[in-house]
């Protein structure tokens, strides 16, 4: 679906009352979801502005069959955003109408007495947290490395300011210079400004754009190469590709999602992100069958499943409303049902439960009261001790949960547990956790978020 269409379709969702704006982003099937996000964004943060415009230069009136949501995309992009690089005869049918639109624009500008499109704006409503959120990219290892993508970002004019010593330090980025995150070996950081989805790198899968918080999943999963892997409820599918990386493309993960066209946008970006190893199926995970022989070697699973988002902080209006009671009280039952059920995997090792929600409801309750239906046989593991935000005190151990949050992190809102099997015999109970010295975990022999080891150079360098 092109670019404009799609926008228009998130915006006559939004109308509707179909959904919030994420969701309807996400479910829209468009492959760049990141950039249909932001234009949709910009287009309502615009809109005051463009509907005047859109009278004041009477395009509907001229122009019967154009939709005005369409409308109200092109003419944002055609003098605010970009300059219609896309769109067929939608761009020829704006462009005739250009000088029209500019003249509207001027005597605006004139009424209000400002001279930049800016000041045309009302006051900022967006929430004080997004705008401390920077621009995190994850390196994809599967075709490149970290070394090569800075030295790639240098011949470009960026700066590199090396490994950020404390979050202060990625609050003070400004312009075009990066560091490497202080926790996560292949995340880079930007300043919050910075658009990557025409660069190189990104269209040509070398790097990832995906919040830090939403790289603690697959980072605590941690599988070995040759694990099998489930991703149980997989789209939009960076974290599946977090995974493969992880994995090394060695291995084998099976990826759910229920939505056609969430599947669809997932197996572009991880064709894109030389994802190998995957296989991706359009099927509830609730009806996966955990006795089926295809799963008998699954010893990982990732478990994100659908939550209130009510942890997503963004740069753009249109978000959805806080969830009713009712609301939160299905999410719950349905995240206590497949949480279970991801537990009755029989070779099942090691499980990541998350959710970008901030409700308890969601986060800890669940997985309290998943445990305590399944006994001594798991047990909440204190992964990453460093990390500075912890769960709430919901139950004995919760603190071996983390949380993450704008304020704290520098991050979206998000949460993490860390579950594994117990062993035959041991006498621990599922409610405790686990101290991380009491024993290892896989791949976590150093603090989470040390110097990684040299890496030979890849041969897939970008050129530009």
């Amino acid at each position: 679906m092109a670019l404009y269409s799609a926008a228009a379709a998130v915006l006559e969702g939004l109308e509707r009352g179909q959904g919030g704006l994420k969701s309807l982003v996400y479910n829209s099937g468009f492959p760049h979801v990141r950039q249909l996000y932001a234009l949709v964004s910009e287009t309502l943060r615009y809109a005051p502005v463009l509907e005047k415009l859109l009278d004041g230069a009477a395009l509907l009136q001229a122009e019967k069959k154009l939709p005005p949501q369409l409308a109200k995309v092109l003419v944002y992009d055609l003098l605010f955003g970009k300059g219609l690089k896309c769109g067929g005869r939608w761009k020829a049918l704006a462009r005739r109408h250009r000088a029209r639109l500019e003249a509207e624009l001027a005597r605006l500008k004139v009424r209000h007495k400002v001279s930049r499109n800016e000041d045309l704006l009302a006051p900022e409503q967006a929430s004080p947290a997004a705008s401390q959120v920077p621009r995190y990219v994850r390196v994809n290892t599967l075709k490149t490395c970290v070394d090569d993508v800075i030295d790639f970002f240098k011949r470009q004019g960026y700066s590199y300011l090396g490994k950020a010593a404390s979050l202060e330090e990625l609050k003070a980025l400004s312009g075009k210079k990066f560091l490497l995150d202080p926790h996560l070996p292949e995340l880079l950081v930007f300043p919050l400004q910075t658009d990557l989805h025409d660069n190189l790198l990104y269209t040509s899968g070398h790097i990832i754009l995906q919040d830090k918080a939403s790289c603690l999943p697959a980072f605590l999963l941690s599988p070995t190469a040759g694990s099998h892997v489930i991703d149980a409820c997989a789209a939009p599918g960076n974290k599946t590709s977090h995974l493969a990386a992880i994995l090394k493309n060695k291995g084998q993960i099976f990826a759910f999602d229920v939505d056609p066209k969430r599947v669809a946008t997932m197996n572009t970006l991880l064709a894109r992100a030389g994802v190998t190893g995957c296989q991706l199926a359009q099927q509830d995970f609730l009806a996966v069958d955990p006795g089926d022989p295809k799963y008998s070697r699954v010893t990982h699973i990732l478990l994100d499943p659908s939550c209130s988002g009510s942890g997503m902080v963004t740069r753009g209006p249109g978000e959805e409303v806080a969830p009713s009671a009712e609301r939160l009280q299905a999410l719950a039952g349905f995240q206590r049902r497949v949480l279970g059920h991801a537990l009755s995997f029989p070779a099942l090792r090691r499980l990541v439960y998350s959710t970008c929600s901030l409700h308890r409801e969601e986060n800890e309750d669940v997985v309290q009261a998943v445990l305590q239906e399944r006994g001594s046989a798991f047990r909440l593991v204190t992964a990453f001790p460093s990390w500075p935000c912890r769960g709430l005190a919901a139950f004995p151990g919760a603190e071996s949960c983390l949380r993450a949050s704008p304020a704290e992190t520098l991050t979206q809102g998000f949460f993490v547990a860390v579950l594994e099997r117990c062993k035959e015999g041991a006498d621990a109970p599922s409610s405790l956790p686990v101290a991380a010295e009491e024993k290892p975990q896989p791949r976590e022999e150093k603090e989470p978020g040390a110097a990684p080891r040299k890496r030979k150079r890849k041969k897939q360098r970008v050129k530009e």
